[in-house]
């Protein structure tokens, strides 16, 4: 993994790409639908498995057949992250650094926004199963810089955000800031796997905040992922997307263990690394052009709606079951809780997330384009 074999190009193994097989603005449903397979895998964890405290009883109890694989309902993060890698270098692709930072701000923000205040809003009103959130806490967490901050979440799912961050800031630093190329690309995963696997051993508190050698498989794996379907496969990216495989399933054991503490009950680890293999060979299917006839419309909204689910549906959740408990048979309540979580998805993303965003975009776009302008003049 030595950068120099990636710089050189007269002396490069990296095979020049053929031309580019897919357009850079194809949709691709299949990446929809295992977004939303990952949101409700999530939300399967947190509403049956997860010792919340919003049920009476252990999940064991109250669902012996359900709560097995909503156990394993916490990998849809690591579906999430490889999907990521897969999709921000697609979109980075042939954007200048600026156009990539204000796009990635228009996406996660706005709906980002609505759900913290509104979160932190209903559990002030019902601090049935967390305590309310200080003001000054909310105030940070609209930055979304509460975890390097040191200050508590508003609601438990947005650690992931920091680690999305710090993969954007990863790759906009390495790769978009000159102009995202295969060779580039190809050069990022290969130093940033190796410094990741650097920093496991280090102990270094700041390399490893840096580089996160736990979760930097999957953005690596993804962004192989995204050369193989837009360049074709060959030996080194399938080479790249086997370690990253070899080395996350290491890493995955200790997020097991660490989904066991909060479940509150132990399953087996095998279909963990089970999953992640189905996550990879998902990702690999796309890659491949192998999900291309799958084009059902449907797919691209439910799509849109994982990340309003992904930022409300926790704590909110527990909520409701925490009062709706009783009224219905948990099964049918369960369901309903779901979907009425989805339509709020779905109204967030249409009467709040597009429009904001679309106002956050025309104001940074604006603002850099007057960056820009005073760079020429200087």
């Amino acid at each position: 993994m030595h950068s120099t074999v990636i710089i050189q190009q007269e002396r490069s193994p990296v095979p020049s790409p053929p031309p580019a097989r897919r357009r850079p603005q194809d949709r691709l449903a299949a990446l929809d639908g295992l977004r939303l397979l990952a949101a409700l895998m999530v939300v399967a964890y947190h509403y049956i498995a997860f010792s919340s405290g919003a049920w009476p009883e252990p999940s064991e109890k109250l669902f012996p057949t359900a709560y097995v694989p909503a156990s394993y309902g916490w990998l849809g993060v690591q579906l999430f992250f490889l999907i990521s890698g897969f999709v921000i270098c697609m979109s980075a692709w042939g954007k200048s650094i600026g156009d990539f930072a204000v796009s990635r701000a228009a996406r996660l923000y706005p709906a980002y926004w609505f759900a913290v205040l509104t979160v932190s809003l209903a559990v002030a009103l019902f601090p049935v199963v967390n305590s309310a959130p200080r003001l000054s806490n909310v105030a940070v967490n609209l930055t979304m810089l509460q975890d390097p901050f040191g200050v508590a979440p508003v609601d438990g799912v947005y650690w992931t955000l920091w680690v999305e961050v710090r993969f954007y800031l990863l790759f906009a630093l390495v790769v978009a800031w000159r102009g995202l190329t295969y060779r580039r690309a190809v050069a990022f995963c290969l130093l940033w796997g190796a410094a990741a696997a650097v920093a496991a051993t280090a102990g270094s508190p700041l390399l490893t905040t840096l580089l996160m050698p736990g979760d930097a498989w999957y953005f690596i794996a993804g962004v192989a992922f995204y050369l193989m379907h837009r360049f074709r496969p060959n030996l080194l990216l399938w080479l790249i997307v086997g370690g990253c495989f070899l080395a996350g399933q290491h890493f995955l054991l200790e997020a097991h263990r660490n989904a066991e503490h909060y479940m509150g009950h132990r399953v087996p680890q095998w279909p963990s690394v089970l999953l992640l293999a189905l996550f990879f060979a998902a990702l690999a299917a796309v890659a491949l052009g192998l999900t291309r006839r799958i084009t059902w419309g449907r797919l691209s909204t439910a799509g849109v709606l994982t990340y309003p689910l992904y930022l409300l549906h926790e704590r909110m959740g527990w909520i409701v079951i925490k009062y709706a408990d009783g009224l219905l048979p948990r099964p049918l309540l369960l369901v309903t809780l779901v979907t009425v979580m989805l339509a709020a998805a779905w109204l967030v993303h249409r009467l709040v997330e597009r429009p904001l965003a679309r106002l956050v975009r025309q104001g940074l776009r604006r603002a850099l384009a007057e960056i820009r302008a005073g760079h020429a003049q200087a």
